[in-house]
């Protein structure tokens, strides 16, 4: 009988690291993937991947090489991304620069940001008398809670509102989507009719 109750125990013990090693192996596969990327310096690549092998078994060794791998990369991301970031962009529209008909606006400003290394300032500029006006002054705060498009490039405004920023370096255009809300139910995907902002440098 006892026998018998080690052979169930056994059996029972083995289906289990069955089910467990495919899991293990698609994380380790993951991982290795994100050091191949990580070794190129495609750290977009590699932080998605290393991010992916951490929830995949997140109690596990792999997951918490995992984890460090993610901080780490997502500081130099951030300050690549705020390096190119950082001075005095004119919004042009809601639409791609090369999409849009007619660039300039028909109001009577323009709409001007400023980003320094820890807030963004936004102002009006008058066309005709170039008085320039402090609209509203944001702190910049990333996005840590819950992640949605970016492991690195979202950011909270004061309002709630979540926005992930991307810039393209050859044309010098920074583009805006608001990606989500957050709430005091927690953070809230937009899935559709997302507001978009396309700048260009001044």
């Amino acid at each position: 009988m006892r026998n018998k109750l080690l052979l169930i125990v056994l059996l029972f013990t083995s289906q289990i690291f069955a089910q467990n090693d495919p899991k293990t192996a698609f994380q380790k596969g993951k991982y290795e993937a994100a050091i191949s990327y990580y070794k190129k310096a495609d750290y977009v690549k590699a932080i998605d991947l290393f991010s992916l092998a951490a929830k995949i078994k997140p109690e596990n060794q792999i997951a918490q090489e995992a984890v460090k791998k993610v901080d780490t990369l997502r500081e130099i991301l951030r300050k690549n991304i705020l390096d190119q970031a950082i001075g005095s962009w004119k919004k042009s529209g809601d639409h791609p620069v090369w999409a849009s008909t007619n660039v300039d606006n028909t109001s009577g400003v323009d709409e001007i940001i400023e980003i320094s290394k820890d807030e963004i300032l936004f102002y009006e500029v008058d066309k005709k008398t170039k008085a320039k006006t402090l609209i509203k002054k944001e702190n910049l705060i990333y996005n840590d809670e819950n992640s949605l498009v970016s492991l690195f490039s979202e950011i909270i405004l004061s309002d709630g509102t979540i926005w992930n920023c991307q810039i393209n370096e050859k044309s010098n255009v920074l583009h805006v989507i608001n990606i989500a809300v957050k709430t005091e139910n927690g953070i809230q995907k937009i899935n559709t009719d997302n507001l978009e902002r396309y700048y260009v440098r001044i």
